[in-house]
């Protein structure tokens, strides 16, 4: 769009906002009429380990809202000279499960614990067993059924439970309110009446009232809705939340709240069935929607949907590049050293471009990047590590190569369950920072994943984008019109799309890498045990 048409689209609220809590940062992204990206705007912050507790404070998740949206406000005023007050529609998106309970007065009953804690180990394995389906440690169920277990002091005094993003939009709009696909990581649903599984509740409820437990499951989860249903509006108190200078005007129109997992599959127009999309950032998960479900239940693999209700099989890793970015920290300081203030977007590149110069196998380096636990290999507790014999290669080039390879080796293992399962997929689209640098991550997970990877021009946007165009299919669809349909046509088509296909040498030598690394998991056990 030329620029005075994207400002009379600002003036006249024709543009949509999507807000994504990611884990490292909140991202906001405006878009226009055509559902490209107009302004933007952010909000760095980092879990607190506390307590032994993964969390982030509550003022925090206003402090960096206001932040990043006073930054986008900034970006269009600076692009577009023009001060941003309304929109034609909005939405939260926030990274999956975790643990928000809240009294009856609003209060927070304990610390946010996020998805990253693995301390519902026995909760997880009963509710498994009970439900006949595989409920993740950090699903909220499985954190509210531990905390039962635990006979901690606040599980009575529930009056509702609820993730980030739902959280968020109840403070914005006064809805407790969640999208299906969000919903799906906190309990399971049935995608043939699209809200939660009844039999399964049932069956909580007895086994909860069985340890003391005197609430109903019924009464404190948030009411589902799927992708295009009327999720309130922005009330007067939520416009302020957002914008304390007072500019936002209230009445905006709001999206069901979805997962970074529902917006990541709207961002890669991966929402129908045999199509799937990777998400790699600070974890990393994949999603492919089935045709129908899996014959067995995998505790590797869980079952949640599309925003729209659709099964979707979803391999989820705690660590993903946490220790890639970690090492760019130590680089950056080696060249502070010496006296270079480097970009680090240049910094990144350099690190990435290194790895595709690496031996194939990576020189014999072994490397796990488990900053936290990883359930899918099996670990409640993780130790970043480095592993080489003597004879090993060590150079920069083999240390980025093993850094990539390891930032998605776990995801790799759980795939692998859905190829044997004959899952079919004919697209697989990746996105997240893994996949900025061109090529280098795409070529090495298709190596991984022994299937074509493709990657958008959008890809660097990844759910904030997502959420803003979860908000336009709101206001803009037909009746009767599909998400899917609306992204395909109205959306993604003439879109640019670059396709990698895995090439032999490469996948040889990610094959050689992830033998050792499954071997090798017994070192990273010994370190968990004795460090």
């Amino acid at each position: 769009m030329e620029q005075a048409a994207i400002k009379a689209a600002i003036e006249s609220g024709q543009t949509y906002l999507g807000i994504e809590f990611g884990s490292t940062r909140i991202k906001g992204v405006l878009i226009g009429p055509d559902h490209a990206p107009i302004a933007s705007g952010d909000f760095g912050w980092e879990n607190r380990y506390e307590n032994g507790i993964w969390t982030y404070h509550q003022d925090e998740i206003w402090t960096g809202l206001q932040t990043c949206y006073a930054a986008l406000v900034k970006d269009v005023q600076e692009k577009y000279g023009v001060t941003l007050t309304t929109v034609g529609a909005l939405g939260i998106s926030a990274m999956m499960h975790g643990y928000l309970p809240f009294d009856k007065k609003g209060t927070l009953l304990t610390p946010f614990r996020t998805w990253r804690n693995t301390i519902t180990g026995q909760a997880s394995a009963e509710l498994s067993r009970l439900l006949n389906f595989n409920i993740p440690q950090r699903w909220s169920i499985a954190h509210l059924y531990q905390a039962i277990l635990n006979r901690e002091s606040h599980i009575n005094d529930i009056d509702f439970l609820t993730t980030l993003e739902g959280y968020v939009h109840w403070q914005l709009t006064g809805e407790k309110v969640i999208g299906i696909g969000e919903a799906s990581g906190m309990f399971p649903v049935d995608s043939n009446i699209n809200d939660y599984n009844q039999s399964m509740l049932d069956k909580f409820q007895l086994i909860a009232a069985a340890h003391g437990w005197q609430g109903y499951i019924w009464d404190v989860l948030p009411k589902v809705l799927v992708a295009g249903e009327p999720a309130g509006v922005l009330t007067e108190a939520g416009a302020l939340l957002i914008d304390p200078t007072g500019h936002l005007k209230p009445g905006i129109p709001v999206a069901p709240p979805e997962g970074d997992a529902g917006t990541g599959m709207t961002a890669t127009n991966s929402v129908a069935v045999r199509t799937g999309n990777v998400s790699a950032g600070t974890s990393t998960f994949s999603m492919v929607v089935l045709e129908q479900l899996m014959n067995h239940v995998y505790e590797e693999i869980d079952m949640v949907t599309t925003p729209t209700g659709k099964p979707v099989a979803m391999v989820h890793c705690n660590n993903c590049t946490n220790e890639i970015n970690a090492w760019a920290s130590v680089f950056q300081g080696l060249l502070a050293a010496l006296g270079v203030q480097p970009d680090m977007n240049q910094l990144y590149t350099a690190m990435f471009h290194a790895a595709a110069e690496g031996e194939k196998d990576c020189g014999g380096l072994l490397l796990y990047n488990y900053l936290s636990g990883e359930p899918v290999t099996g670990f409640a507790e993780g130790r970043p590590m480095l592993v080489r014999k003597p004879e090993d290669r060590l150079t920069f080039q083999n240390f980025m190569r093993a850094q990539l390879y390891s930032a998605i080796a776990t995801l790799k293992l759980g795939n692998d369950i859905l190829a044997k399962e004959n899952v079919k997929i004919d697209k697989l689209f990746g996105h997240g920072g893994y996949f900025k640098t061109p090529e280098v991550g795409q070529s090495i997970l298709a190596a991984a994943l022994n299937c074509p990877i493709s990657v958008m021009e959008t890809a660097g946007e990844g759910g904030a984008w997502g959420m803003a165009l979860l908000a336009s299919y709101l206001v803009e669809k037909a009746e009767g019109e599909t998400l899917e349909a609306y992204l395909e046509n109205r959306v993604f088509a003439g879109q640019k799309v670059i396709t990698l296909a895995p090439k032999d040498e490469e996948r040889a030598g990610f094959e050689a890498f992830i033998a050792k690394y499954s071997a090798g998991l017994a070192i990273e056990r010994a370190a968990v045990e004795a460090i």
